[in-house]
């Protein structure tokens, strides 16, 4: 009863101090102090005119970012004849080549059957020791392939 009335109380203790520690840092932050006007920046002096030849000409001023946020970007891959709407042709037109690769009968209709052979084979050509199992070896060479850009010559 002894060692389990210690207990207790060192607990209590020990919340009691991270209570007071964790209080104490709070009240360590500075005071945020109202900001005063900045003093104006010094005039740059332009350089003189006989030095103007010497300097060459000004560097190229960056890229300006598009104006168009990340979705307006998205929609705008999306939506062909740039009329503002999306059509269901549209949105499903840059599947069109995947699906015909699943689609072997040509009807336009995707069966179980269709995409399960295509599965089947898919893990078949990625089990390359024939046990029935992918490792993360295997597993990693049905990871579709990036057509790389070609390098510039400049």
């Amino acid at each position: 009863m002894g060692r389990l009335l210690a207990g207790a109380m060192a607990m209590l203790l020990l919340v009691a101090g991270g209570l007071f520690w964790w209080q104490g840092r709070a009240s360590n932050q500075p005071v945020p102090q109202l900001a005063l006007a900045s003093p104006p920046p010094p005039q740059i002096e332009g350089l003189p005119e006989g030095d103007a030849a010497a300097t060459g000409d000004a560097p190229p001023m960056p890229a300006e970012a598009s104006p168009q946020s990340r979705e307006q970007r998205r929609f705008a891959r999306y939506d062909r004849d740039r009329d503002g709407v999306i059509t269901r042709i549209e949105m499903l037109g840059s599947r069109t080549k995947a699906f015909k690769a699943l689609d072997k009968d040509g009807d336009n209709l995707l069966s179980f059957e269709e995409w399960a052979v295509a599965t089947s084979d898919r893990f078949g050509a990625a089990d390359g020791n024939k046990d029935g199992k992918l490792t993360p070896a295997e597993f990693a060479a049905t990871a579709p392939k990036r057509s790389l850009k070609p390098k510039c010559r400049c």
